[in-house]
């Protein structure tokens, strides 16, 4: 099992906003959750789980800039890098009046750049 405590991720530079956007993941067991700002959210939580190969269940809500509220879904499968970060590709959905879906992808920050 990979084990994301304390991991940061990203999603992939694309010259789009959402590209600020961190994330920072914790674990206990297979229990994960975590709390993500920057782009176009203000502020955003995850809650779910983590499988024996790595991959994680969970679902997120999240505060747009313009105050909006979304919540959704997300399936992750790692992929570890030839440096030994960690990339996410993820397959989401969200719900309610803002329901769409998509996938996306996010790699670790390395560690230096961490802060």
């Amino acid at each position: 099992m990979i084990n994301y405590d304390g991991k940061r991720f990203r999603p992939v530079a694309d010259g789009a906003p959402e590209e600020s956007r961190v994330a920072v993941y914790h674990q206990d067991g297979d229990l994960l959750w975590g709390e993500f700002l920057g782009g176009r959210a203000r502020r955003g939580a995850l809650t779910g789980t983590a499988g024996p190969d790595g991959s994680l269940d969970f679902a997120y809500c999240m505060v747009l800039d313009d105050g909006e509220v979304i919540s959704g879904h997300c399936r992750s499968t790692p992929n570890v890098l030839d440096d030994g970060r960690i990339r996410l590709d993820e397959v989401w959905q969200r719900f309610g009046a803002h329901a769409s879906s998509g996938v996306s992808v996010i790699e670790e920050i390395p560690v230096a750049q961490t802060g």
